[in-house]
């Protein structure tokens, strides 16, 4: 199914929007310009038509024109009458940038010039144009021709002179003149909308943000294709529009990433299948005040949580990526949607892991991965609905991985002994002797009632004996103890969620939030 509709192409440097169409098919956003093409007889050039005018004692050359010089735009003819001197040649247009006029050069003049040029031409008027793809949409020129019917531009009038040359102009001849028409071998012209450029849609992506801010563009945003080919910015009329493309573009982009994860998964083990994958922007931690964010790959693979600088397109390209964590030792945080209660939370666990982000971004739809070492990746996603399936991948990625993985071993030392803690999905937690194998306790998942470490290397764990019902206190010592604290965190929740399946779909705070808004 195709999509079209009109927008405006924005010039950031020129400052000017021109009218474009736009189309959009499941694999291509496609962006037209209008232009005049020969459809018919010999085409001595499509650019340049040289046009002869009579004209008439009622309507005179029967157009009207904008611009000039003065406003740094060609003199462009605005309005053609109907029946009129210059609608019976066929050959003129609405858009079109006058050149010449009777030989004389025009393309620098002022509007007042050409107004005086042409009004001064006597009765035969040869004008030279050329269609004018990009005219600024400031002229506010009706993208029909001729006739405003099919205008949509808004209904204010041009801030820019519109000059009336169907009127009488300097005629020196009172007699009627035979009406300027189309002779039986000329050239046949039509307006039409022609491909300018095609953008595949396969691994792009899209951007609504001014380029190094945090600012929101309004009604606007680029597509950019996995080769860096750009649409340009992309004006839409109203909020309803802009929101409506936004949408068409997305869903085609997320239907081609999935064609393009069914493929790299034939290649795949059940094992080692890709559960998501996607464009998102990674806040870079700056010395300035300015947070700047920077394009990345991100999937969700296997055992893995990758990220890229570029998307993988063969399975060589998975050994490129700028990172790679284990699944069970990474833990998902949505930022901007942060609320109390959220579902990981629910597992009836705390481990002491605060928010210490500083959440003064202007941008919405944030969230973070904490990884080993305390460290951690902070992202943020173009669309709502975009964060909504990277909090249900991540919670199925890690529960997948935490069922296949069944059990995790860390070394840990505790009062000088060196000693082996076992996060287990059956049994849960085990310590025992590295040397002897011997166990020294073990507890289920239910057991724990909570924890507090000091934020560096040690962890207590409060364990409740079911026989005494009294709180034991269990203290280790790890190398990467935020490894080990998102690791038993992940076991817990897919715990939970393999006891209450629902249970964390009910629980999703992006999902509740995008269907209360």
């Amino acid at each position: 199914q195709t999509k079209t509709g009109m927008a405006l192409l924005y010039d950031e440097v020129s400052e000017n929007a021109y009218d474009i169409r736009l189309k959009l098919t499941k694999e291509v956003l496609t962006i037209q310009k209008q232009d005049v093409v020969c459809v018919s007889g010999s085409d001595h050039s499509a650019n340049h038509r040289t046009v002869t005018l009579r004209r008439q004692p009622v309507g005179g050359l029967g157009l009207s024109i904008k611009g000039g010089a003065e406003h740094k735009v060609p003199v462009v003819i605005s309005k053609i009458f109907k029946d009129q001197a210059a609608d019976q040649t066929g050959m003129l247009f609405i858009g079109d940038a006058v050149i010449q006029v009777n030989g004389i050069n025009v393309e620098s003049a002022t509007h007042e010039e050409v107004v005086h040029l042409l009004r001064n031409a006597g009765d035969e008027v040869t004008i030279t144009v050329q269609y004018l793809r990009e005219a600024p949409s400031f002229l506010k020129l009706p993208l029909g021709s001729p006739g405003p019917s099919s205008d949509h531009s808004s209904g204010t009038s041009s801030p820019l002179f519109d000059s009336g040359l169907h009127l009488n102009g300097n005629s020196t001849n009172t007699a009627p003149s035979s009406p300027s028409s189309p002779i039986a071998n000329e050239p046949k012209y039509e307006k039409r909308w022609l491909d300018a450029l095609s953008v595949p849609l396969s691994m792009a992506r899209i951007s609504r943000y001014k380029t190094g801010t945090d600012k929101l563009r309004s009604n606007a945003f680029e597509v950019l294709a996995l080769d860096g080919v750009s649409t340009g910015i992309l004006q839409l009329y109203t909020a309803q529009e802009s929101a409506d493309w936004l949408r068409a573009i997305s869903t085609n982009i997320s239907d081609l990433t999935l064609q393009n994860m069914k493929m790299a998964n034939k290649c795949c083990s059940p094992s080692d299948q890709v559960i998501h994958m996607g464009w998102v922007n990674e806040r870079l931690e700056g010395t300035d005040s300015t947070q700047l964010y920077k394009y990345k790959f991100l999937a969700l693979k296997g055992s893995s949580f990758y990220i890229f600088s570029t998307p993988p397109v063969s399975t060589l390209d998975w050994v490129r990526a700028e990172k790679i964590y284990n699944l069970c030792e990474v833990l998902f945080k949505i930022h901007k949607l942060w609320l109390a209660d959220d579902c990981w939370l629910q597992a009836n666990l705390y481990l002491g892991i605060h928010q210490d982000y500083d959440l003064e971004d202007q941008r919405p739809y944030c969230f973070s991965v904490l990884v080993g070492h305390g460290k951690s990746h902070y992202f943020n996603v173009e669309l709502g609905n975009e964060l909504a399936v990277w909090e249900k991948s991540f919670q199925r990625a890690i529960f997948l991985e935490v069922q296949r993985t069944g059990s995790k071993t860390y070394v840990c030392s505790w009062q000088g002994d060196t000693l082996c803690f076992t996060v287990d999905f059956a049994l849960g937690f085990t310590c025992f002797d590295s040397k002897t194998k011997n166990v020294l306790w073990r507890f289920k998942f239910s057991q724990l009632k909570g924890s507090s470490d000091d934020g560096k290397t040690r962890v207590k764990l409060l364990f409740q004996n079911l026989d005494t019902k009294q709180i034991e206190t269990k203290e280790l010592e790890f190398q990467d103890l935020t490894a080990v604290l998102h690791c038993i965190h992940s076991f817990i929740a897919a715990k939970v969620a393999s006891v209450d399946p629902v249970f964390m779909d009910s629980q999703s705070i992006a999902r509740k939030y995008m269907y209360s808004n």
